[in-house]
C-alpha cells in the first residue's frame, strides 16, 4: 500500500472515531483546517473552545457542509478526490474523483451540487483548470467545465443559479451558470484574484462580488448585471507598517449573514476593515493579535479567511502565523477570544448544526 493511501486509511479511521463523538450543545460549529498540519479543529462559538480535533488528514484543503448538516464534503492534497463524510456516524459515504489538485468547495444553497475548484488538471504547479461539477444525489462528478487557468476560491449566489470563481494565475474572476452548467461571463484583471464573496439580491440572484486583488491592498466590485468591475476600492494606510506577501495582500472577506457588513482583511493593517452594506462606508477596523518575536516589532498574524456565526453576531479569523482564530464581536468590534488551533489554520467554515 502506497504512503499515500495509509495516510487517506489513517484520516477516514482518526475522522470515523472523532466524529462519532458526542457534540456540545450549540446551533454551529467553525471548522479550521490547520494546513501546515494534519488536523481539523472544530470550535464551538459559546464557548469558543475546540471541541473536537480531526486527526490524520494529509495537507488538509476546506471543509463544506450540507445544508442540512448531515454531510461534510472534504479534499485535501492527499488525492485527488471529494471525501464525504456522514457527520454524526463519521462513516465514510464516497471519495468521488476529482479532474485534479482541488482547493475550495462550495455547495449550493439547495444541497444539490457540490462545486470543486480545481487548481491545476496537470502535473505542473499552476497550470490549467477547472470546475468540478457534483451532484449530491448520485455523488458522481456529472461535469468538468475546463478554464484556462487553476480556480482557487468560490461563492454561490442565494439562488443557487450562478456561481463565481477567482484564479489567481489566470488573473480572471469567472461566473458560471449553474443550470446550463457553462462559463456565463467574466471579468479580466491585471493581477490575481484572490478571497471573494458574492452580495445577492432579495430574490436570491447576484448583485455584486467583492474580490479581493491580489497585488492590492484591497478589492474589486463587480456589478452582477453588467458583468464588470465598477470599482477599486483600496483598504485605508492606517494601521499599517506590518511586512507581509507581494501576493495576497488582502486576503480574506466576507458578508455577515444579515447583510449588513462587510469584512476585508488586510495582512499590512494586520486587521479586518468593515464596510457597511449596501452604501460600502468604512465603519472601522479591528487589529489583529500580533506575532511577538525577540527584538523584533510589528511582526502580524497573516489573517486569512473569515466565517460568522449564522446570527451575525460574531466572526472568526485564522491567523496562520500565530496558530489561532480570533472572535471578534461584530457589534462592538472588539476581539472577545484567541483560540489556539493547529499549525498553520487556513480556511475557517461554518457548520449550521440541525
Amino acid at each position: 500500500m502506497s504512503s499515500r493511501s495509509v495516510k487517506s486509511s489513517l484520516f477516514l479511521s482518526g475522522l470515523s472515531i472523532l466524529l462519532a463523538m458526542p457534540l456540545a450543545a450549540g446551533t454551529a460549529r467553525i471548522y479550521v483546517n490547520n494546513k501546515g498540519g494534519t488536523t481539523f479543529d472544530v470550535i464551538d462559538p459559546e464557548t469558543n473552545k475546540v471541541v473536537q480535533v480531526i486527526k490524520d488528514i494529509e495537507s488538509p484543503e476546506v471543509a463544506r457542509f450540507s445544508p442540512d448538516g448531515s454531510r461534510i464534503y472534504i479534499t485535501s492534497g492527499g488525492e485527488n478526490v471529494l471525501d464525504v463524510i456522514d457527520r454524526k456516524s463519521g462513516k465514510h459515504i464516497k471519495k468521488v474523483p476529482l479532474s485534479g489538485y482541488a482547493n475550495d468547495i462550495a455547495v449550493t444553497n439547495d444541497g444539490r451540487l457540490v462545486l470543486v475548484c480545481i487548481r491545476n488538471t496537470g502535473m505542473a504547479r499552476e497550470g490549467a483548470g477547472a470546475l468540478d461539477i457534483i451532484d449530491t444525489a448520485s455523488l458522481e462528478k456529472v461535469k468538468s467545465i475546463p478554464v484556462k487557468s487553476g480556480l482557487h476560491d468560490i461563492a454561490v449566489t442565494a439562488d443557487s443559479k450562478y456561481a463565481a470563481a477567482g484564479s489567481p494565475p489566470g488573473h480572471l474572476l469567472i461566473v458560471f451558470d449553474l443550470k446550463s452548467t457553462e462559463i456565463a461571463w467574466h471579468v479580466q484583471y491585471d493581477e490575481g484574484i484572490q478571497p471573494l464573496t458574492i452580495e445577492s439580491n432579495p430574490d436570491g440572484s447576484g448583485r455584486r462580488i467583492f474580490a479581493q486583488l491580489g497585488h492590492t491592498n484591497g478589492f474589486s466590485v463587480v456589478d452582477f448585471a453588467k458583468h464588470e468591475g465598477v470599482a477599486r476600492i483600496k483598504l485605508p494606510d492606517e494601521p499599517g507598517g506590518f511586512p507581509g506577501p507581494a501576493n495576497g495582500i488582502s486576503h480574506g472577506i466576507g458578508i455577515a449573514p444579515d447583510g449588513r457588513t462587510l469584512w476585508v482583511n488586510s495582512r499590512p493593517a494586520n486587521a479586518v476593515f468593515v464596510y457597511s452594506l449596501p452604501e460600502l462606508k468604512l465603519l472601522g477596523h479591528v487589529s489583529m493579535p500580533e506575532l511577538k518575536l525577540p527584538g523584533k516589532t510589528h511582526q502580524g498574524g497573516s489573517p486569512q479567511w473569515l466565517t460568522f456565526t449564522p446570527d451575525s453576531k460574531t466572526v472568526y479569523i485564522s491567523s496562520r502565523a500565530l496558530g489561532s482564530v480570533s472572535a471578534i464581536d461584530v457589534k462592538t468590534m472588539e476581539v472577545v477570544a484567541t483560540i489556539p488551533v493547529g499549525e498553520s489554520p487556513d480556511r475557517v467554515t461554518t457548520l449550521v448544526l440541525p
